[in-house]
């Protein structure tokens, strides 16, 4: 069937397509919550250049192109900061699936291979702990206090778990009833909704499962998130945010004196890393995560090859060269 020609601007095809992200995509609300915020910024942006009624057919690369240069140079987040080519690339993916969108209904819009994505250096996509500076910044909050408690057993479940922050903030309490079980030496099994939706299983290690113990035995009410926040008074909206989390991470990287920039990803890169680094296959290191495509996965080989190089630089017997 030959695509068709609009007569709706590409800002009123929006929601359309998030209701299709929802419906027929079945995306996590999260996802689609990022997806109307990114695209929001794009509809901003025609605005801004007198383009606000532009049709989908009407869109040529070089307003791509212009797009790309306003992200990259001249749009600030809330903070004042300009955006990292990773950042900019959640931008342009969420176009992309708009146009998708729009090509899958048979509207005549630019084809999303003409999105091109900002290049990034293999070492911008991967930042991990060596296992002291874990345990450094695991002793930062003061357990001795309801925050404290919270936010130790917080890092404690994602070095333990490798769970993206989306997964974590979504655990309820009635969750961990798994835990009645007080053995100290047990390793728990917690099935998870993830990215996409997928079911997957997670693992939680005595210590970290101690720690959940510990700080649910210290939690007098009967709210259903399972970190929630201590200060807020509304009962139906105490669920802890990503956004106080990443902060409360970075916090703690910073007093344990690490120099990089920590956040919850980095430890979900630590925890792969870890385990790929003792031995663990890339194919079970990918089911752990959560990964749909091993590729995903293969970012953390590079890191684990350069420390076997490491390790037989500085142990293996024939490696200097003999002279004599």
């Amino acid at each position: 069937m030959k695509a068709g020609r609009s007569k709706e601007p590409l800002a009123g095809h929006l929601f359309p397509f998030l209701d299709y992200c929802e419906i027929e995509k079945g995306l996590s609300n999260n996802t689609q919550k990022n997806y109307k915020q990114y695209l929001q910024l794009f509809v901003n942006w025609l605005q801004e250049n007198g383009d606000e009624k532009l049709l989908p057919h009407q869109l040529t690369p070089t307003h791509i192109w212009d797009y790309r240069l306003y992200l990259a140079r001249t749009y600030r987040t809330p903070s004042g900061k300009h955006l990292g080519k990773k950042s900019q690339n959640y931008y342009l993916i969420a176009l992309r699936a708009l146009l998708n969108f729009l090509a899958e209904r048979d509207i005549e819009t630019l084809p999303s291979s003409k999105v091109k994505l900002a290049k990034q250096k293999s070492e911008e996509t991967i930042s991990f702990l060596e296992t002291h500076d874990i345990e450094k910044m695991l002793k930062i909050p003061d357990t001795k206090t309801p925050n404290g408690l919270r936010d130790r057993t917080i890092m404690e479940l994602f070095f333990s778990s490798g769970m993206r922050i989306s997964e974590l903030v979504a655990l309820n309490v009635e969750q961990l009833s798994f835990l009645k079980d007080k053995n100290t030496k047990k390793t728990f099994e917690l099935s998870i909704v993830g990215k996409g939706r997928h079911v997957r299983t997670i693992f939680i290690s005595p210590r970290a499962a101690q720690w959940l113990r510990t700080y649910l035995a210290s939690r007098p009410d009967v709210h259903k998130p399972l970190f929630i926040n201590l200060r807020l008074k509304d009962a139906d909206n105490r669920r802890l945010s990503p956004r106080y989390i990443q902060k409360m991470i970075s916090r703690c990287a910073i007093l344990a004196g690490l120099s990089k920039k920590v956040t919850p990803h980095t430890l979900r890169h630590t925890y792969a890393t870890d385990l790929l680094s003792h031995g663990a296959d890339l194919r079970s290191v990918q089911e752990l995560l959560g990964h749909k495509n091993v590729a995903t996965t293969q970012i953390y080989t590079h890191v684990t090859n350069k420390r076997l190089r490491e390790i037989h630089e500085k142990f293996h017997g024939g490696s200097e060269i003999d002279n004599k």
